[in-house]
């Protein structure tokens, strides 16, 4: 305990039984030379034994200001408390801010004098509202390093997630996210995840949005599973539409990440609502609604506004006219030679004797390398070893 706190407890513990008990604890010189002995502001003391004369003990009072002028007002608290409820629990501090600044400006918050509060501000109420559970040692998004198309319409992502409906049975969602703005362009249910609905989730984003550059999917059996020619259905009607069909491969699992995680997203959404759907009509019904709220009304963190609202703000749209332009990776395709290379760049490339005279799709990021097959299988990767021409063979993919 530090000196000071020591002496004020002898001090009131000392005024406390020569008022209250009326000990005799004072020498000739009675409290001032008490304050000297200890030094102790005279004025001090008085002011603790008026209190204890008034209470009939001594009691420390609150240090809370009377005030607090920069305190998040209750209205404004109580607007984050109901964001956090109808957003739902996937929303965090920063689409509550976005949210908060349209109501600010829509009820003159600047005229009453309250502002929206930052960002740590808002996670504080949370938390204390026990909304939310600190992670101190979650990987701050920062770390992250974002890959994406530049543009809307270059890359579509399709994958496919399975829903519980309320009576026990179980559904099958197909979900395609425009990689670049995240719009979620179609979101089609059906019993199981088949080629059927893997073709007619892709057709209604097509029909909806357009037709993409490229289609990526993984390598489920709705999108790979081959007909009697040796070519699957999914990728006939892609390549048809004048598509690109690129399946994801286990050297880029974050290609197809985007709609991967959409899919806790919308699962979070379909939990918090008032009932669940029992039957797969009334998931898409579900699903219809979803679509429209998450498209028009919830800020994506990528984008920091809608999906729909960054769509419609691109200056141009991607399509199958052309590759596709990307933030931080390029794709092109490659003619392969008849000894079985390519050219990527300065390097040379081995994709293998059985490939000559075919065009590949080569997906670099920084120099990182996977190559594929015209119908999307994946040939293989490697690293760049920007110190060499030759590169030697790719990395083939585990059986």
């Amino acid at each position: 305990m530090a000196r000071s706190d020591a002496r004020m407890n002898l001090l009131d513990a000392t005024l406390t039984a020569w008022i209250i008990e009326g000990a005799d604890v004072f020498d000739e010189r009675g409290l001032s030379g008490f304050c000297a002995d200890h030094g102790l502001s005279r004025s001090t003391a008085n002011r603790h034994a008026a209190r204890i004369r008034e209470r009939g003990r001594w009691e420390l009072d609150s240090r809370r200001p009377r005030s607090s002028p920069t305190r998040t007002p209750d209205t404004i608290e109580a607007r984050i408390i109901a964001l956090r409820g109808k957003l739902g629990r996937d929303n965090g501090a920063d689409n509550i801010s976005y949210e908060l600044t349209k109501i600010a400006a829509e009820h003159d918050w600047a005229g009453k004098g309250w502002k929206v509060p930052a960002r740590s501000t808002i996670n504080n109420i949370l938390t204390r509202h026990g909304l939310v559970t600190p992670e101190p040692k979650k990987r701050p998004k920062s770390s992250y390093r974002r890959f994406q198309y530049a543009r809307p319409r270059d890359c579509y992502q399709i994958d496919a997630t399975e829903v519980v409906l309320s009576g026990g049975g179980k559904a099958t969602v197909f979900e395609v996210l425009d990689d670049c703005t995240r719009t979620l362009v179609a979101t089609y249910v059906c019993h199981a995840e088949t080629t059927a609905g893997a073709i007619t989730a892709i057709g209604r984003a097509f029909t909806d949005y357009g037709v993409p550059a490229i289609v990526l999917s993984d390598n489920g059996m709705a999108f790979c599973a081959t007909a009697s020619k040796g070519r699957s259905k999914f990728g006939a009607f892609v390549t048809g539409s004048g598509a690109r069909l690129i399946h994801s491969s286990p050297y880029h699992p974050q290609t197809n990440g985007k709609v991967e995680r959409h899919h806790r997203t919308f699962k979070q959404w379909l939990t918090d609502q008032p009932t669940r759907p029992a039957t797969t009509a009334e998931l898409q019904t579900s699903c219809n609604r979803y679509q429209k709220f998450y498209n028009n009304d919830r800020r994506h963190s990528a984008v920091n506004m809608p999906p729909q609202q960054a769509w419609n703000r691109a200056a141009t749209l991607g399509g199958p006219q052309h590759l596709p332009a990307q933030v931080d990776a390029t794709v092109g395709t490659h003619s392969v030679s008849g000894s079985g290379v390519i050219s990527v760049g300065d390097h040379t490339i081995s994709v293998g004797r059985p490939h000559a005279h075919t065009r590949v799709t080569v997906l670099r990021d920084g120099n990182h390398i996977t190559t594929y097959t015209a119908s999307g299988e994946v040939l293989g990767h490697l690293h760049l070893n920007t110190d060499k021409r030759y590169q030697g063979q790719l990395h083939r993919p585990a059986a």
